[in-house]
């Protein structure tokens, strides 16, 4: 009785500390949105107020909507997101599923291989990677994209989902084959909705990274039928004059989708983060 109201404080005192750490994070966001609706004078002179009758204005959003293909931008931000969230998600519960499940030589092995991804961050092999992507043709496209955040964010999606993936009732999973389920039903149908919660929290690691990353943009795809909204914005941004008002606006533009999934995510998320914390 005691062990399980301890147990019940703890979780609800970590599940408050979560959302204090989601309000603290969104504090700038709220700052970028209600600066992008002010004239250049206010965002200088009182960052933190609301706009008001003085201090409203829209011409933020309206250069960003003169200048660039922004509806396009965002089109490939979309595309190469939910692309390698996809792929990730995919291959990484496979992989991790078929380290928990099948014990053969190696397997540990080839976990701590696949989890190297995380010690080693992928900009590394920058030059590898455009000349992989040059010999193949795929440079200025936005499959190049897709790939190079898919083999980023599996080694920590393997890492993650396999310690779910030893949760998983093994009599859930006997009784499956008992009753003639092939290993692809009981995997799609009996282990991903368990892991949920994980799966989750992997694609909220991982979609943040990518809508927001401008590395890899720059390098693979600059042409501008192929550029993301992150990378589509920094023509505001010049050697001597920003205009503070369109790069604001834009970065409005770029942060509400993933705000938006990541409040449809987020108790998903803490449940992911949660889970197994206390017993």
């Amino acid at each position: 009785m005691y062990k399980a109201r301890s147990n019940l404080l703890n979780t609800a005192a970590m599940h408050g500390a979560l959302i204090l750490y989601m309000i603290i994070a969104l504090f700038p966001v709220f700052v970028i949105l209600i600066n992008s609706f002010k004239t250049r004078r206010a965002i200088f002179s009182e960052p933190l107020a609301l706009p008001n009758a003085e201090t409203f204005s829209w011409i933020g959003y309206e250069t960003v909507a003169q200048q660039g293909d922004f509806f396009l931008y965002f089109q490939n931000s979309m595309i190469v997101t939910v692309g390698s969230l996809f792929f990730i998600l995919l291959f990484g519960a496979m992989a991790a599923y078929a380290l928990s499940e099948y014990r053969f030589r190696g397997n540990l092995l080839l976990g701590l291989y696949m989890a190297l991804g995380i010690m080693i961050p992928i900009r590394i092999g920058t030059v590898a990677i455009l000349e992989m992507m040059v010999a193949t043709g795929l440079v200025n496209s936005l499959w190049a994209l897709i790939l190079v955040y898919t083999a980023q964010g599996l080694p920590l999606a393997v890492f993650i989902l396999s310690e779910f993936m030893h949760q998983v009732s093994k009599d859930l999973k006997d009784a499956g084959r008992i009753d003639g389920l092939s290993e692809y039903t009981i995997f799609f149908r009996l282990v991903l909705p368990l892991v949920r919660p994980a799966l989750a929290t992997v694609a909220v690691f991982n979609m943040i990274p990518i809508w927001n990353d401008l590395w890899f943009p720059l390098i693979l795809t600059p042409s501008e039928e192929v550029k993301t909204l992150t990378l589509g914005s920094q023509v505001f941004i010049g050697q001597y004059v920003t205009n503070w008002n369109a790069v604001l606006a834009a970065l409005s533009m770029a942060i509400l989708p993933v705000l938006i999934l990541y409040i449809i995510f987020s108790r998903q998320l803490i449940r992911g983060i949660t889970s197994g914390a206390v017993k």
